[in-house]
């Protein structure tokens, strides 16, 4: 076990947000490598994610105009107070401080950086306690480390939301926005739930959507979608409360008598290792599938956004970081 505090100084590279903008002002840049207090653990990121929220806190550009003042004074003024922005990782343990218990050198993890940010980057340091500043867990050990980050973000958001609907096996499930990161893991956690799923999507991932276990699929570009509609138990918003429709409105509407309706913006994600820990065994156990779109270069930081940015994204994109050796 490397002491804390002592581990040889060093650097490293990682994506700097110098200022809020457009994708083009991120920028790759040699800096200090962290080191750890006796309290947290030095992580190796192998691979991190590109996510709506990175585009969030890159641009400043928050869906509610209301929001945006209290989102700089809490993030910084012109820019990300930690310019290395990124909230999703997957790597491997290299030091432990002496405090920790839960985690040691080699082991493979993933998670969820939190308001720390830094996930864009070679190293990151962290505590094994879930707070605010991100949680982490042992990560599955079917999956690579891009996948791990699909099923990380995903997974936390499509757990948090669908335990307010209490599904039951028979139940009937609305997703709308089945292709999405969130989505793809919500199609399959509700069948693995034993729900009948019907899944809202577009034309070119009805087939993809059909493949993870949905027993219905609504397209909706067509003209007769809000037609298909039946009465659900639970409906799930994947997409979020910045974009709407009719379709999307009949959604909210189409409950049955006790439905329950679940947005994942609603309120602030919560990050917490145990539900990393029940993703990390439905993976394990083929119960759910992590679901990648892309996986871009580490110097792509830049195309990955902008890709993300067009809103077509089938599942997650995936950045890696560092190649295993």
């Amino acid at each position: 076990m490397k002491k804390a505090g002592r581990n040889e100084m060093g650097t490293m590279k990682a994506i700097i947000c110098p200022k809020y903008g457009p994708a083009d002002v991120l920028q790759i840049r040699q800096i200090n490598k962290p080191i750890h207090r006796q309290d947290e653990v030095l992580i190796k990121i192998y691979a991190t994610s590109v996510t709506n929220s990175d585009l969030f806190i890159r641009s400043s550009n928050i869906p509610s105009k209301m929001m945006r003042i209290p989102f700089r004074l809490m993030m910084g003024l012109r820019g990300p107070r930690n310019p290395i922005i990124g909230e999703v990782f997957s790597g491997r343990i290299e030091a432990v401080g002496f405090d920790i218990k839960r985690f040691k050198p080699g082991d493979k993890v993933y998670g969820l950086t939190g308001f720390s940010l830094g996930g864009y980057a070679d190293y990151k340091c962290m505590k094994e306690v879930d707070s605010k500043q991100g949680c982490l867990a042992i990560m599955p050990d079917n999956i690579s480390y891009e996948e791990a980050t699909s099923a990380a973000y995903g997974g936390l958001l499509a757990i948090q939301y669908m335990e307010k609907g209490n599904i039951k096996k028979d139940n009937k499930v609305l997703i709308y926005g089945a292709s999405g990161t969130t989505g793809t893991f919500a199609v399959q956690y509700a069948k693995h739930l034993g729900a009948t799923v019907t899944a809202v999507c577009g034309t070119k991932n009805l087939e993809f959507i059909k493949s993870l276990g949905a027993d219905n699929v609504v397209d909706y570009t067509r003209q007769d979608a809000i037609s298909q509609l039946v009465k659900y138990d639970f409906v799930l918003d994947a997409v979020g409360k910045s974009k709407t429709s009719a379709l999307k409105k009949a959604c909210v509407k189409a409950l049955s008598k006790n439905g329950k309706y679940g947005s994942i913006d609603e309120s602030p994600l919560l990050l917490k290792s145990d539900r990393l820990n029940q993703i990390t065994k439905m993976v394990e156990a083929g119960a759910v599938n992590p679901v990648n779109d892309r996986v871009y270069s580490f110097e792509q930081i830049i195309e990955a956004h902008k890709y993300v940015e067009t809103g077509h994204k089938r599942g997650n994109v995936a950045v890696t970081v560092n190649f295993d050796q």
